[in-house]
């Protein structure tokens, strides 16, 4: 009986990467929540914690993205999901960027940027994070 040996390697998400982008998007949705409760109550220290929770967020980010780079970088020209992962990647830091500086203004001047942004940027960060996790397998082979 001859054995049949599969050299086709299973790409695995590195623990560190995974870690930070499993990180960004509850942020980021916490600072939505937060914005929310700004916009429903007035309260200003709500839109303090959304203006912590987007920086948080943007450091994860800005390592994500780092590591996208790097991911590029190894994956070669064979994946076309990398590049479209970088995009999301890249497009959520730019987003979290901005959202960043309208939270920088005063409390009443943020609120009918800030709702959207938060939201456009969670969006981002969620579909950057499925994309993330979707393309990589861990294990043997199925």
């Amino acid at each position: 009986m001859a054995a049949i040996f599969d050299r086709t390697r299973l790409r695995a998400i590195h623990p560190f990467h995974a870690v930070l982008l499993a990180g960004a998007a509850p942020l980021f949705l916490g600072a939505l929540l937060a914005d929310c409760a700004y916009r429903s109550s007035h309260q200003i220290q709500w839109s303090n914690f959304a203006s912590w929770l987007i920086v948080g967020a943007m450091v994860l980010c800005g390592i994500v993205l780092v590591c996208a780079i790097a991911g590029l970088f190894r994956a070669g020209r064979r994946s076309r999901g990398g590049w479209l992962y970088f995009l999301l990647v890249l497009a959520t830091f730019v987003l979290g960027f901005i959202n960043a500086l309208v939270h920088g203004q005063d409390a009443w001047a943020i609120m009918p940027e800030a709702v959207v942004l938060s939201s456009i940027t969670t969006l981002l960060a969620c579909a950057a994070t499925w994309l993330g996790f979707s393309g990589y397998r861990v294990g043997g082979a199925s």
